[in-house]
């Protein structure tokens, strides 16, 4: 019942203790696995709200909407516009104007890459923002 001693003839042994050690990366697992969803990255967006059509606004508006339509053409303030000459038309508009704002309207049909260079077409003119208009609630975009 006492105290037990090692044999003479045999040599000490030392093994590693891997209990803590494997306690310590659970938990750095747990933190890691933690800070993945909160590291996202967000872009900030702002929708306009759904509009009705009895809150319409009384006066004429100043906004420039450029549209593309869905056979293809392109329309700045319904006024009928090609490709080739989008910017000096974006010029005229926009050199005299302190507020550089255009909002794209897209037919459905139309490609990303035709939005994106209609884009660069007016950031290279000065336009500083740009915004998205909501699609037709009737459904009749192309027309």
């Amino acid at each position: 019942m006492g105290l037990k001693l090692p044999d003479p003839g045999t040599q000490p042994t030392s093994e590693p203790n891997v209990v803590p050690m494997i306690d310590i990366l659970l938990v750095l697992l747990i933190i890691f696995m933690m800070q993945v969803p909160l590291a996202r990255k967000v872009m900030d967006a702002q929708v306009p709200p759904a509009s009705r059509g009895d809150t319409q606004s009384q006066g004429p508006s100043n906004n420039i909407v450029l549209e593309l339509k869905a056979d293809g053409t392109y329309e700045i303030n319904k006024e009928p516009v090609t490709k080739q000459t989008l910017d000096q038309r974006f010029h005229a508009i926009y050199d005299n104007r302190p507020q550089k704002i255009l909002f794209v309207k897209s037919a459905p049909n139309r490609t990303y890459q035709e939005v994106i260079e209609a884009m660069d077409i007016a950031r290279g003119t000065g336009v500083q923002v740009i915004g998205f208009t909501p699609p037709d609630e009737t459904g009749d975009e192309g027309n």
